[in-house]
C-alpha cells in the first residue's frame, strides 16, 4: 500500500513509479483484458510499493471489501463525539427552556418528578422558530468556516478556531440560565440570542472541517482500489471509496453516541437540577476536543490551505457561459445544460495567448470542479429532506408533551432517532451492507439518498396519524371536531398535582417510536451519504467549502421551516406533519428522476486523475513528479477501462 511519510504533503498524489508488468495472456483471456485496456497485452499495474492495482474486469468481477481503519482516524471520532455532546445536550433542553413557563417554586426551571421543566414561557411557536433560527445559523456557518479552512488557515486551524468561538457562545447560553437571569425572562432571552451568534459560528466551523479531515486520513495510505489475497485464496478489491463510506458510518455511529448521551443527560439535569447544569455539563467536555486535538497533532494528516480557488471555479463557469445569459431563464437553464459545457473552458482548448491570466489550472482541475458542482446540484434538494428531520428536535418534542409522560421528561423521547442510530448503523456496517455486496448489490449514493426521502415522508405520515389521535382522544375534545382547548387542566378545574390521565389523551408518549426509528434509517440513507458524497465529489482544493455546502442545505431548511411555524400551533399540526410528508414524497420522486444516471458515472467521476494545480501550494511544488504520478494515474483509469465511461459534459 502507497503512503507518503510526510503527513503534511499538499495531497495523496503518489510520485513512485508505476511498475507495469506485461505477459501474454491464453487466448481466452483476451477479450477480457481488451475491454480494460484496449490492448492484446494484458497489464499488470503495480504501485511504488509493490500493490497491485485491478483491471477493468476485475472490477467488474471480483469482490470489494473495505481497507485497513488506522486507529487514528477514532480519535477523530471521538474530538466530533465531544462536539456532539456539548451541541446535542445544550440544544435538548432549548424547547423547553423558551416555552415552557417557569414551574411554581423554582427558580431554576426544574420540575421535578411531576411538574414541566420551564423557564421563559415564550410559547410553542417561539420555540419553534428560534429552535430554527439555530438550526439556520449552524448549519449556514460552514460555508464561511470550509472558506477560511481552504483558502487560509487549512482544516486543523480551522477546527481550534472553531472550538474558541463555540467556547465562548457556551459561556453566554450558562449566563442566560442562572436563576437571577431567568427570573427577567425577556433580559434571559435575549441573553440566550447573544449566545445562539456565537454558538453557531463555531458549531459552523467546525462541522465544515473535521468531516473531510477524519476521510483525509485514509485517503492518505490509499488513495486508489488495490487488488488483495485473502488467507482463503479469495482475490478481493480493497476499495477505498467503500472504505470511506465505512469510516462515515463509524463517524456518524460517534455522533450519536454524543447526542444520546448528552441529550438524555441533560434532559434529566435540567428536569431535576436546573437549566444552568444542562448549559454547564456540555461545556465541560467540550474542553476535550482541543486537548486531544493537541495530543496528537504530529500523528493528523493536515491538508494546508490552498489559497482563494472558489473565485476560480466561478469565473470557470462565467466563462463557459459568456454570451450565453439570457433574460429568458428557460434559455439561460438550456445553455447551461448544453453538451460541451465543460469541455470548452479547459485551457487546451484555448489558445495560449487567448486564456484568462486566472486560467492558471490544467484540463483535470476542470474536470475536478465539474464533478464538485455535480455532487452541489445533488444538495439542492437536501432541504425537502431535512423538512422531515427538523422536526425531531421541536414540534415532535412538543408533541410528546401532550401524551401521557409517566415522569418521562417529554424532550427525552426523541433521543429514540440516536437509539435507534446506535442499533442499526452496526447491523447496516456488518451485515446488512456485506450481504448485499456478497450477492453483487451495491447501494449507490443516489439509491441511498432517494431512500432517506422516502423515509422521511414515512416519519411525517405516523406523526400526523398520532396528532390526529391526540386531538381526537382529548378530555377537552367536543362531541364534533377537535375542540382544542388550549390548557385542558385548567379548563376541567383540575388541580396542579391532578394525574395526566384526566388531563391528556390515554396514549402513551412511545407510540412515536416508529416516526423517530423511521427517521433514524432516514438519516443511514441520506445523512451519511451525504457527508460522503461531499468528500468524494469536491476538489481536493475544496473540500471544506463542498462540504459546508452541504450543511447549508439544513440551514436552507430550517429557513424554509419558518415558513411553516403558522401551523406549528394547535389545531393546525396534523396539517403540518401532513403538508410536510406530502412535500418530501414528492421531493423525492423529483431527486430520482433527476439524478437516476448519475450513479452510472460514479466510478469514472471517483477515479479522475489528480490536478497538478494545487493553488498557492504550486509555488513549492515539483511539477516533474507531478506529472509523472497524474501519467501513472491516466494509466491505470485507461487499464481500468473507466476513461472510456461517458461523462455527462452539463453543467
Amino acid at each position: 500500500m502507497a503512503t507518503n511519510p510526510n503527513r503534511d504533503g499538499v495531497g495523496s498524489t503518489e510520485a513512485g513509479s508505476l511498475i507495469v508488468e506485461k505477459t501474454t495472456p491464453k487466448d481466452e483471456d483476451l477479450a477480457a483484458f481488451r475491454s480494460g485496456s484496449g490492448s492484446d497485452v494484458e497489464e499488470r499495474l503495480r504501485g511504488p510499493n509493490g500493490e497491485e492495482y485491478p483491471t477493468k474486469e476485475e472490477l467488474d468481477t471480483l469482490r470489494r471489501v473495505k481497507g485497513p481503519i488506522d486507529w487514528i482516524i477514532y480519535t477523530i471520532a471521538f474530538i466530533e463525539l465531544c462536539e456532539r455532546f456539548a451541541y446535542y445536550g445544550t440544544t435538548a433542553v432549548f424547547v423547553n427552556f423558551i416555552a415552557q413557563p417557569l414551574p411554581e417554586g423554582s427558580t431554576t426551571g426544574a420540575g421535578g418528578t411531576d411538574l414541566q421543566a420551564g423557564a421563559l414561557a415564550q410559547g410553542q411557536q417561539a420555540s419553534t422558530g428560534l429552535v430554527l433560527f439555530n438550526s439556520f445559523w449552524s448549519y449556514l456557518m460552514p460555508l464561511l468556516g470550509g472558506y477560511m479552512a481552504d483558502t487560509y488557515w487549512g482544516k486543523y486551524k480551522t477546527i481550534h478556531v472553531a472550538v474558541g468561538i463555540a467556547m465562548f457562545g457556551h459561556i453566554i447560553l450558562i449566563i442566560s440560565a442562572l436563576p437571577p437571569v431567568i427570573s427577567n425572562p425577556k433580559g434571559a432571552l435575549g441573553c440566550f440570542s447573544l449566545g445562539l451568534i456565537f454558538f453557531g459560528i463555531g458549531v459552523g466551523f467546525f462541522k465544515a472541517n473535521i468531516s473531510p479531515m477524519i476521510a483525509e486520513q485514509y485517503e492518505h495510505t490509499q488513495p486508489r482500489a488495490i487488488i488483495k489475497t485473502l488467507n482463503s485464496g479469495e482475490r478481493v478489491v480493497v476499495d477505498p471509496i467503500l472504505t470511506i463510506s465505512i469510516i462515515y458510518m463509524r463517524y456518524y455511529f460517534f455522533i450519536n453516541v454524543g447526542s444520546l448521551v448528552g441529550s438524555i443527560a441533560m434532559v434529566y439535569a435540567e428536569k431535576y437540577v436546573g437549566f444552568w447544569l444542562s448549559f454547564v455539563l456540555p461545556t465541560g467536555l467540550f474542553v476535550l476536543c482541543p486537548m486531544v486535538l493537541l495530543a496528537f497533532k504530529s500523528k493528523y494528516t493536515r491538508t494546508p490551505p490552498t489559497g482563494s480557488v472558489l473565485g476560480k471555479a466561478l469565473k470557470l463557469i462565467g466563462l463557459s457561459m459568456r454570451g450565453r445569459w439570457s433574460l429568458n431563464p428557460i434559455t439561460t437553464t438550456k445553455h447551461m445544460r448544453e453538451p460541451g459545457f465543460w469541455d470548452r473552458v479547459k485551457p487546451s482548448n484555448i489558445p495560449e495567448s487567448e486564456r484568462p491570466a486566472w486560467m492558471t489550472f490544467d484540463d483535470h482541475w476542470v474536470d475536478e470542479v465539474r464533478r464538485g458542482v455535480k455532487g452541489c446540484s445533488v444538495f439542492v434538494w437536501y432541504p425537502i429532506y431535512w423538512l422531515s428531520y427538523n422536526q425531531l428536535n421541536n414540534n415532535l418534542v412538543s408533541q410528546a408533551a401532550t401524551m401521557v409522560l409517566n415522569g418521562v421528561p417529554n424532550d427525552v423521547v426523541n433521543n429514540l432517532d440516536p437509539i435507534a442510530l446506535l442499533i442499526f448503523i452496526p447491523i447496516c456496517d456488518k451485515l446488512l451492507y456485506p450481504a448485499l455486496r456478497r450477492v453483487g448489490i451495491y447501494l449507490t449514493p443516489i439509491k441511498k439518498i432517494t431512500g432517506g426521502f422516502i423515509l422521511g415522508t414515512l416519519s411525517m405520515t405516523t406523526a400526523a396519524i398520532i396528532q390526529h389521535y391526540i386531538y381526537m382522544q382529548s378530555p377537552c375534545r367536543e362531541t364534533l371536531g377537535y375542540g382544542y382547548v388550549d390548557n385542558c387542566r385548567k379548563a376541567l378545574n383540575l388541580s396542579a398535582d391532578a394525574a395526566e390521565s384526566e388531563f391528556k389523551p390515554h396514549l402513551t408518549v412511545w407510540i412515536q417510536t416508529p416516526a423517530y426509528v423511521l427517521l433514524a434509517f432516514a438519516e443511514i440513507c441520506a445523512s451519511i451519504t451525504g457527508l460522503e458524497y461531499a468528500f468524494t465529489k469536491a476538489p481536493k482544493n475544496m473540500r471544506g467549502f463542498v462540504t459546508g455546502v452541504f450543511w447549508f442545505s439544513q440551514a436552507f431548511s430550517a429557513a424554509i421551516g419558518q415558513a411553516f411555524v403558522p401551523l406549528a400551533i394547535d389545531p393546525y399540526l396534523v396539517w403540518l406533519y401532513t403538508t410536510i410528508a406530502i412535500i418530501s414524497a414528492l421531493g423525492g420522486l423529483g431527486f430520482w428522476f433527476n439524478f437516476a444516471k448519475l450513479d452510472s458515472e460514479e466510478a469514472a467521476l471517483n477515479a479522475l486523475p489528480d490536478s497538478l494545480f494545487k493553488g498557492r501550494q504550486n509555488e513549492d511544488a515539483d511539477f516533474a513528479a507531478l506529472e509523472a504520478a497524474q501519467a501513472e494515474q491516466e494509466k491505470i483509469r485507461h487499464a481500468q477501462g473507466l476513461d472510456k465511461n461517458p461523462v455527462d459534459d452539463k453543467l
